[in-house]
């Protein structure tokens, strides 16, 4: 119970972050609540949908940062396994899902309204373009700082933790763009291509798994030392978090992978049953010669 209740962190600049992030989104909500009031305008939907996820990924960030899973994350490679997981993998896919790129932009006071913030928003950024860089760029930021020499400066600095916080967040919402829609941004790539960046991905994180969870050696020295593991050793710490790593990634990633390959069976079957109309209503052209010259 005390690893659960203890060691919570009020971390000044997490919740500094959070409030700001959080005051502008409000902002911007109310700010377009006000605009649909007074123009008649419906709201976009899927609304409430959308921010329900977007406080849900914020909420996962402070989860990983404020609570003791960000003190025992610097004692035990396990949990600073499961912290990059919730920064990295499962944080980044809510924030998207949350689409708040036009409410905060709304909260900045660059709109003035429903169809101003369509047309005034953010312009499609020109990394959207570039899904497999983007992909590459997530997989060696996420297997880069497992270096050990980062991976241990770490624990020592925490500037170094918070570039990686920092870049986890940013890479993952970058990729996660290129999976999903994110009102008002679409993917390039069509669902098919999208499921083949998963995989990637997928592999990518399984090799990483296996690196730390077959190792006999430990390859983080840090953590020598550092807190009582007393109920294992800490070479067996390294290789439950490699576990985590090889395991628990792949939940949202089959998720985002079915979801895909379900929108690219019924792709196909719209366009097979469009294809089969086009046959079926096209005038069928005779099977008769014809001979030029007749009268």
């Amino acid at each position: 119970m005390n690893l659960v209740v203890s060691h919570w962190s009020a971390n000044v600049a997490v919740l500094a972050v959070f409030l700001v992030i959080a005051t502008v989104h409000l902002a911007g909500l109310r700010g377009m609540l006000t605009d649909a009031r007074r123009a008649g305008d419906a709201l976009p939907p899927g609304l409430a949908r959308e921010v329900t996820a977007f406080y849900a990924g914020l909420l996962v960030v402070l989860l990983a940062l404020v609570t003791p899973v960000g003190y025992w994350s610097g004692i035990y490679i396990w949990i600073r396994a499961l912290q990059d997981i919730l920064l990295g993998v499962v944080a980044p896919p809510l924030i998207v899902l949350g689409a708040p790129w036009l409410v905060l932009w709304r909260g900045l006071g660059r709109g003035s309204g429903l169809g101003a913030a369509r047309d005034e928003g953010p312009s499609s950024p020109r990394w959207l373009s570039w899904p497999v860089a983007v992909t590459a760029l997530f997989s060696l930021v996420w297997c880069g700082w497992y270096v050990p020499a980062l991976y241990d400066a770490g624990v020592h600095h925490p500037v170094v933790l918070a570039a990686q916080v920092v870049s986890y967040l940013g890479v993952g919402v970058l990729f996660w763009l290129q999976l999903v829609g994110s009102r008002p941004f679409s993917p390039r790539f069509g669902p098919l291509y999208r499921v083949m960046l998963i995989a990637a991905t997928v592999v990518t994180s399984t090799v990483l798994g296996m690196v730390l969870g077959f190792g006999a050696n430990v390859i983080y020295p840090a953590y020598r030392g550092v807190g009582d593991h007393h109920l294992f050793s800490v070479a067996g710490d390294q290789q439950l978090g490699g576990a985590e790593l090889w395991v628990l990634v792949l939940l949202p990633y089959v998720i985002a992978g079915v979801a895909l390959l379900v929108r690219w069976l019924n792709d196909e079957e719209s366009r097979a049953l469009t294809l089969g109309l086009d046959r079926m209503l096209r005038p069928s052209k005779s099977a008769w010669p014809t001979r030029t010259g007749w009268r």
